[in-house]
C-alpha cells in the first residue's frame, strides 16, 4: 500500500470504463471499477476512496442518487465527486452540483482534462497524493521528496510511519479509527490486525519526539487517534 490516491470511476460503458482505467493507473492512481450503481454502493460500503468518477446514467442507482448519499455519509461528505454525463443542458448541470458534485464533466470529454480537474481536487483534499508539502505547528511533510522534520530538523521514518503521518497530518484535529488508519495505510491486507496501528502509533509518536519536544499525537479513547 501506498500514498498514492485511490479512484473510484463508476461507468457502465466498457470502452469508456478501460480508457479511464488505463490512463488513471498510468498517472499513478490506484484505481477500482464499478459498472452499476449497486456495485459502486458496496465498494463505496466496504473502503473510502479519495476520490469518486462518477456517471450520471447507470444500471440501478444513479449516480445523482449515489451522490447523494457519498455527500450525506459522515465519513464520505469530504470525498470529491467528479460527476460524467452526456447532459449538456445547463439545468443538468446545475443540478449534479447542487446535489454535492464537486465538479461536472459532459461527454464526450478530453482524458487529460479530466486527469488535470482530478488532480486540482485531490491538492485539496489529498495533497500527499499529489506529492504536495504540507506544514502543521513544527512539522513539515514533503511528499514530493519524502521528508519529514519537525522545528527545522530531519526526522526519520519508515515507509510505514511516513504514510501513518501522510494520513494524520492531511486532516489535523481529525480523529481516526483504528480500522480506518488500518484500511488508509494498510489497505486490505486481512493479515493485518488492529493493534498493529496502536505498535506503529507508538513507533511514530517516538520518531517524532527523537529530538525533542511534545508528543503530537493525541490519543482519544474508544474512538483513535489524531494529530493535535
Amino acid at each position: 500500500m501506498s500514498s498514492r490516491a485511490s479512484i473510484l470511476v463508476v461507468e457502465d460503458e466498457p470502452a469508456q470504463r478501460e480508457v479511464l482505467r488505463y490512463n488513471l493507473i498510468a498517472e499513478g492512481f490506484d484505481v477500482v471499477l464499478a459498472e452499476t450503481g449497486d456495485q459502486a454502493l458496496e465498494h463505496l460500503a466496504e473502503s473510502q476512496p479519495d476520490l469518486v468518477v462518477l456517471d450520471w446514467m447507470l444500471p440501478g442507482p444513479s449516480g445523482i442518487e449515489i451522490c447523494r448519499q457519498i455527500k450525506s455519509g459522515r465519513d464520505s461528505r469530504n470525498t470529491p465527486v467528479i460527476m460524467l454525463s452526456a447532459r449538456t443542458e445547463e439545468g443538468d448541470r446545475i443540478r449534479g452540483l447542487d446535489i454535492g458534485a464537486d465538479d461536472y464533466i459532459t461527454k464526450p470529454f478530453s482524458v487529460a482534462e479530466l486527469i488535470a480537474r482530478i488532480r486540482k481536487e485531490l491538492r485539496r483534499t489529498h495533497p500527499v497524493a499529489v506529492g504536495e508539502r504540507i506544514e502543521h505547528d513544527d512539522l513539515v511533510l514533503d511528499a514530493g521528496r519524502h521528508l519529514v522534520e519537525r522545528s527545522g530538523q530531519r526526522i526519520s521514518l519508515s515507509t510505514t510511519e511516513f504514510r501513518l503521518l501522510s494520513v494524520l497530518i492531511e486532516r489535523p484535529g481529525r480523529v481516526f479509527s483504528r480500522e480506518q488508519l488500518l484500511n488508509r495505510v494498510w489497505g486490505h491486507d486481512l493479515d493485518v490486525e488492529t493493534r498493529t496501528v496502536d505498535v506503529h502509533v507508538g513507533r511514530l509518536r517516538k520518531a517524532l519526539r527523537q529530538h525533542g519536544g511534545d508528543d503530537p499525537i493525541r490519543t482519544v479513547r474508544g474512538e483513535g487517534y489524531a494529530l493535535g
